[in-house]
């Protein structure tokens, strides 16, 4: 006990009652003082939120695993619970955005008690204190039981968020949709812990450490937990949820789920495949590597074509699982073919990736949601000139754009650089379909890299820059200063790991350690200026060097463009004798895509239609047109909508056992009794 007391675990257990407390006080908020009460709510998450980070800090800087252990439920199945260097890296990533939706909470959800429809907060409260602790005992559950408990509450109370705001059909179609994908998902999970606790003898993650599988046993139990996991993280083609659901949720809900939620079946994937099962093969690498590919490609060319601004960012939630998979996939082959370096800097990039897009992609839809709350318009075609009215909101979201887009000096063009790196040692390799193949996929790798920078141009350049397209967007005004020091942390956070990335890998260390034996000594050893992942003679990153040569660079322009601004005359732009700049002459989101649309055309399944109301008369003359196009995912065309055929088909076919009456149902209940009898006989 004396050592629990002197372990981050104990700490890990305060940020669990925390999280508990805020649902608490939530439920009160109905009662006496709702304000004092909905502000105390996200003060107790704030405070889980940090501890959250102080025991993952803490478990990584002194590389520590501790377990405990608890005598609940039956007599043997006791609860065994576990931090280490795995885990504390996703406390770390889970508290990071506990602290900044509770800064930028408060102030956002009053929104839902004004206007003509408004929603209660203590549900709001409470479901999001049950989904963060679901997340935080998952992530120190050490026994399949307490995991598969925690994944089941982080999936049902994800599910009542998302149908928050129940009044709108699509809402409930959404969270219909999330919690069917979530339960399958986690059935096959369930396949994978049997696996491997059946040749364990066991439900403790040491038994199943233990547990000597054959080739193609030990495949059955990574295909149930790529699958699985796959499906809560969001990859092609388990990926039709993501962008109904995200969209719907509370924008500091979005944040969660993007940020975290889809990143913890990143975690139990690398938990299950590089930790429970341990030997990996070249071939899993194939498979991650391919869907992974599929998945950032697809992803950024579906939000390419999105004018709601958050199904925008959920569709890039998907691009950017799939540079994570990717970097899983790299790792997977490398350590399948016996090289443990390079297999190593390949996992670096994808959990270093990993956390920075839990950073970028939760500061994006926090922007998203304050541009929300103050315009209450979701589609980018209502936007614009917001640069003027909210300009804090505007950097902050433009800081996001610049990282997700993998643009130095923020975080995101670190991890994608590493990604890169990886790559470019295929020639390690002596197996000819992996030299050609990770190359390849590299090369849709850069494709990504530019199709999502042109997507972040068209969101940013038409939310916030030129006219404002209604008179709402026009009378827009900043955000409370709670939601701007909720973006403003993470946008500091993705600069931070963007210009000190030597400093990051080297606390990620353990981690490898843990999981393949190895780390990056090369990585580090030039110091905090200079990242070399392989070694200085291949291959080096000086962010802090780079930083400074941009903001020198901005400021000598500065400097040049003040000494010669007198004379220059400002008026507006030139206007093509048209007289008079209007908000119609602006690139709307669908004109700014339609180039790219005309060249992948392929695919999606696109529907064009032109309305056009001409004036009666002999000579019929065009009043009004509109034209509006709808992108349509072949996901469900080829996958889900023919499964659904079936399922009915199925159903129609056994639907005589509903008869109604009594003694049918009485006989059908006995000879299924009989069967029992004779199975367990």
């Amino acid at each position: 006990m004396s050592e629990l007391v002197r372990s981050p675990l104990l700490l890990a257990y305060a940020a669990v009652v925390l999280t508990l407390l805020s649902g608490v006080v939530s439920l009160f908020a109905v009662r006496r003082h709702p304000g004092f009460l909905h502000f105390g709510s996200f003060f107790f998450l704030f405070l889980a939120g940090a501890a959250s980070v102080a025991a993952g800090g803490w478990t990584l800087l002194a590389k520590l695993t501790v377990t405990d252990r608890f005598d609940l439920g039956l007599p043997w199945l006791a609860w065994h619970l576990r931090i280490d260097p795995l885990s504390g890296f996703f406390l770390v990533l889970l508290g990071t955005l506990m602290v900044a939706i509770s800064m930028y909470g408060p102030s956002y959800t009053r929104e839902f008690t004004r206007g003509d429809v408004t929603q209660p907060l203590p549900p709001l409260g409470v479901f999001t204190a049950l989904f963060v602790l679901g997340m935080q005992m998952m992530l120190l559950a050490d026994d399949a039981l307490v995991f598969m408990i925690f994944w089941e509450l982080m999936s049902l109370s994800g599910y009542f968020l998302v149908v928050y705001q129940h009044q709108h059909a699509a809402n409930r179609d959404a969270a219909f949709l999330y919690l069917l994908l979530a339960h399958v998902g986690a059935l096959v999970i369930l396949l994978s812990f049997g696996v491997l606790a059946a040749f364990g003898g066991g439900l403790t993650f040491d038994q199943m450490r233990a547990a000597k599988l054959s080739p193609l046993w030990a495949s059955i139990g990574f295909a149930c937990a790529f699958i699985g996991f796959g499906t809560k993280s969001g990859m092609v083609p388990l990926h039709v949820w993501l962008p109904e659901a995200h969209p719907v949720a509370p924008s500091h809900i979005s944040a969660l789920m993007s940020g975290a939620m889809i990143k913890m079946g990143i975690y139990g994937m690398v938990r299950v495949i590089f930790d429970l099962i341990g030997d990996v093969f070249w071939q899993w690498g194939m498979v991650v590597l391919i869907i992974g590919t599929a998945s950032s490609v697809l992803g950024v060319l579906y939000a390419l074509m999105q004018h709601d601004l958050k199904r925008l960012l959920a569709y890039h939630s998907i691009e950017n699982i799939g540079i994570i998979l990717m970097g899983l996939g790299m790792s997977m082959i490398f350590l399948g073919s016996g090289h443990k370096l390079l297999g190593t800097l390949g996992l670096i990039a994808a959990l270093y990736h990993t956390l920075n897009h839990a950073l970028f992609k939760a500061l994006l839809f926090l922007g998203a949601g304050s541009v929300l709350y103050r315009t209450h318009a979701h589609d980018l075609d209502h936007m614009g000139g917001l640069i003027h009215r909210m300009p804090v909101t505007a950097f902050f979201f433009l800081v996001g754009c610049v990282a997700i887009s993998a643009l130095p000096p923020f975080n995101g063009f670190v991890s994608e650089w590493l990604t890169f790196q990886t790559a470019l040692q295929s020639n390690a390799l002596q197996n000819g379909l992996l030299r050609s193949t990770i190359p390849f996929a590299a090369a849709l790798l850069a494709l990504t890299g530019a199709l999502a920078a042109a997507c972040f141009v068209k969101a940013f350049g038409i939310a916030f820059l030129g006219k404002p397209r209604t008179q709402r967007v026009a009378r827009a005004r900043e955000v409370p200063a709670g939601m701007l020091a909720g973006m403003g942390l993470l946008a500091l956070l993705c600069l931070l790991l963007g210009v000190l990335p030597s400093t990051v890998i080297e606390a990620m260390a353990p981690i490898t350690q843990m999981l393949v034996h190895a780390s990056l000594p090369t990585a580090t050893a030039q110091g905090w200026l200079w990242l070399t992942p392989i070694s200085a003679q291949v291959a080096s990153y000086s962010a802090p060097f780079v930083l400074v040569a941009i903001v020198m660079v901005f400021g000598l322009g500065y400097v040049f463009f003040r000494r010669g601004a007198d004379p220059v005359r400002r008026s507006e732009p030139w206007d093509c004798g048209f007289g008079g700049l209007t908000p119609r002459m602006q690139y709307t989101s669908t004109a700014f895509s339609q180039p790219i649309r005309r060249v992948f055309r392929g695919v999606w399944k696109v529907d064009e239609q032109i309305d056009t109301l001409a004036s009666p008369g002999p000579i019929a003359r065009v009043t009004s047109l509109h034209y509006s196009v709808h992108t349509h995912d072949w996901s469900w065309l080829w996958c889900y909508e023919p499964i659904g055929r079936l399922v009915l088909a199925a159903a129609n076919r056994i639907g005589f056992i509903q008869t109604g009456n009594i003694h049918t149902y009485l006989k059908f209940s006995f000879v299924t009794l009989l069967v029992f009898l004779w199975i367990v006989s």
